[in-house]
Parts: structure tokens; sequence; C-alpha cells
């Protein structure tokens, strides 16, 4: 018997375009919402980069949404002058008031876009450095170059990871393959949701035998 359950994209469309009407601080946001076989692209402006998480983290929390393409645009609506001097001062600040940054992280700020790089011992380390400066005002783009020192292959690396996802009681599991090549696991399967496969990708992205994760995980409603 076929138990795929098809949700169709005008469904996801509203349902999107209603996440984010309840979402708090989004209600004046002029989002556009589009959607093809489940890939939403979102399109308009928004006030802050935070702001600009806040609406593609909604839109991913609905079910049926196997992706998220962002043409949104970042304008500050309070016509306030912020040097890139003024984002640097202020991103420096927080990497070195955030306790599990290492002092190996350094940024650059190009116009408002921040740029990390450097060389940190987890992934954790890396989001966290992410985390730190997403929310500073005047930030209009973060992206993260920063690289996991090498670490040694593991013959129980797989073993270990597929652990790690039996025990994340927001994965099912048996919808989830791991493959290991050298210090790269390589997932893939089908979730029904964007947080199953990203809570996947986190399960693996803790092993101590990992540099990066290929997360071939596709996301279907089932």
């Amino acid at each position: 018997m076929n138990t795929t359950e098809h949700i169709d994209d005008r469904d996801v469309q509203r349902a999107v375009s209603q996440e984010l009407q309840w979402t708090p601080g989004l209600d004046d946001a002029a989002i556009g919402v589009a959607v093809t076989d489940g890939a939403v692209a979102l399109s308009g402006e928004v006030n802050s980069y935070s702001e600009r998480l806040t609406v593609k983290h909604a839109a991913l929390r609905v079910r049926g949404v196997s992706t998220v393409v962002d043409d949104m645009i970042v304008r500050p609506m309070d016509g306030a002058q912020i040097t890139d001097t003024d984002v640097a001062r202020e991103v420096d600040h927080a990497l070195h008031a955030t306790a599990n940054v290492p002092n190996t992280v350094k940024a650059v700020i190009d116009d408002g876009e921040v740029t990390l790089m450097g060389e940190v011992e987890w992934d954790h380390q890396r989001r966290s450095a992410k985390r730190a400066v997403q929310h500073l005002r005047g930030v209009r783009n973060v992206n993260s170059l920063i690289t996991l020192s090498a670490r040694p292959s593991s013959e129980d690396a797989t073993e270990r990871i597929r652990g790690a996802i039996l025990r994340n009681a927001a994965v099912d599991a048996n919808a989830v393959s791991v493959a290991i090549e050298g210090t790269t696991a390589i997932l893939t399967g089908t979730v029904r949701s964007w947080p199953e496969k990203s809570q996947a990708a986190d399960a693996a992205w803790a092993s101590p035998h990992v540099t990066y994760v290929d997360n071939r995980i596709e996301v279907r409603a089932r």
C-alpha cells in the first residue's frame, strides 16, 4: 500500500504564509512566498539579518517544505548609518564574549556582510561563532568559512553515528543511512521534515572523527 501523502504546493504556500503571520516579530513583514514542488522561495525586504533568519526558520518549520530559497534583502528601515567599523567592533566584542568560541576565529566585514574565518576543533564552536554575530545591528549577512581541524578516521565512526541518530527521539533512524568516506559522513534517506534532517546532521557533526557532513537526506511528507 502506498502511504506517501502528497501535499499540494498551494497548501504549503498558504501554511508558510500563516506561519509567518503567527511568528512573533514578523507581523508587519511583507514577505513573498512562492512554492514549487515543496521548494519555498522567499522574497521581499526585512529590517535585519536576524529577521531574515526568523523568516527562514519559520518557513522550514512547515510540513511539506523540502528546502528554502532565500531571495530576501536586508534593508534597515530606521535610516541609521552604521559603518563597517561599527559592525567590526561589535563583532569582535561578541566573538570574544562567547565562551566556546576560540580566539582562532576572525572576521572580515564588507558592507555589512560578515565573513568568519579560522579553524576550530568542533562544529558546535563554528555554529556558536555564527550565532554570536548574526543578531548584531548592522549585519546584513553572515558567511562562515571556518574549518575544522584535521582528525583521524575511525572504523567504528559509522556505527557510533547511527547510535547517536537512534538515540534522537526527533529522528526516524530507520529512514536514515550513514556512510563514512575518510572523515566525511554521508547521510542519505527520506525524512518528514527539515528539523528532522537537521537533527540527523547534528548527530553526525558530533563525531570526533568527522570533518564534513554531506547531508543528502531528502525531505518529503509521508
